[in-house]
């Protein structure tokens, strides 16, 4: 069992939950800090975890949601208080109604979560501490303890499946919610490139087209907050193209944007995009959430082969000089 050590200690309001496997620190490390593998192990088997956000930096946050057996949603959240990438993170671990607001009415504590060499392997200790003995107890009265051990056994499974998250998998799209989507890709490039890449607009004309045969005739970027973007683009045919606009909301530079985003003519159906880039040993993992106005439009524009588009673009991106090895 990958769970060696689960600690219960109310003298000092903890709970310590310890776990040993046989992969490198940097492999548990990005078990971690990518969604698509925390959420096969952060949730009990009968209660699985969807993330529909994970910023890895101080001041970031994370939201998730856990589905039981018969449908019923448990929303938490994390709030990013400190983080050594590769060896620990704090957060504000919390419940969350359905709206991802805090969830007052049962208690929030501190987990720290650190990862160590051990022997031939790794491990990763996961230190729950609770602001007083009632919150502690209550959390033990909902079997926080048994919840925790039987969802963090399942990271065994994750950290041997390769194949799921290699390095040259083409960019996936998970749907989340009825109107959320997840793009997946890991990009073959240092994180502060993919960055350039994605807000320089001279770099952007040279890969962001799409299927071959097209080319960008606009390309407008919002350097700051509350400032406006458009982009723009033309088949080589002459033929009618199309269009994107949309709103830079918030970012934090080499690691999170968030924009919206509504096809020209159409401004009136917006989506929210929200850009994660985390740095993995082959290169760099972008996770884009976007968010539709309604199931309908989602399925919509995902019909229209977008994530073919993508992974046309990223190809170009990785095959281009923009990139250096990481």
């Amino acid at each position: 069992m990958p769970i060696t050590s689960v600690i219960n200690d109310p003298d000092n309001l903890k709970l310590t939950v310890v776990g040993e496997f046989p992969v490198s620190r940097s492999r548990l490390w990005q078990a971690w800090a990518d969604p698509r593998q925390l959420e096969r192990f952060w949730g009990p088997p009968t209660w699985p975890a969807t993330f529909t956000r994970l910023e890895m930096f101080p001041g970031g946050r994370a939201d998730y949601f856990m589905t039981g057996p018969d449908g019923t949603r448990a929303c938490g959240y994390w709030e990013f208080t400190d983080i050594k990438p590769g060896y620990s993170f704090d957060v504000v671990n919390g419940f969350a109604h359905d709206d991802g607001t805090p969830n007052d009415a049962l208690p929030s504590h501190r987990l720290t979560v650190s990862f160590d060499d051990a022997g031939t392997g790794s491990r990763f200790i996961a230190v729950n501490t609770f602001p007083s003995l009632d919150a502690l107890e209550t959390m033990m009265s909902m079997g926080m303890d048994e919840g925790m051990t039987a969802a963090l056994n399942q990271a065994d499974a994750v950290l041997v499946d390769l194949a799921s998250f290699a390095s040259n998998l083409a960019a996936h799209a998970q749907l989340l919610t009825d109107t959320q989507v997840r793009v997946s890709r890991v990009i073959r490039g240092a994180i502060e490139e993919v960055w350039r890449a994605h807000n320089d607009a001279e770099l952007m004309r040279r890969w962001m087209l799409g299927p071959d045969g097209w080319h960008m005739t606009v390309c407008q970027v919002a350097e700051e907050a509350g400032q406006s973007y458009r982009y723009e683009w033309e088949p080589d045919d002459g033929s009618p193209g199309f269009g994107f606009t949309g709103r830079l909301i918030s970012s934090q530079t080499p690691v999170w944007q968030v924009t919206t985003e509504a096809m020209i003519g159409m401004e009136h159906i917006e989506s929210r995009n929200e850009m994660t880039l985390s740095p993995v040993d082959d290169g760099t993992l972008l996770t884009l959430v976007i968010t539709y106005p309604s199931a309908q439009v989602r399925d919509s524009v995902l019909a229209t082969g977008m994530t073919d588009g993508m992974e046309t673009s990223y190809l170009r991106l990785e095959s281009s000089m923009l990139m250096t090895p990481h």
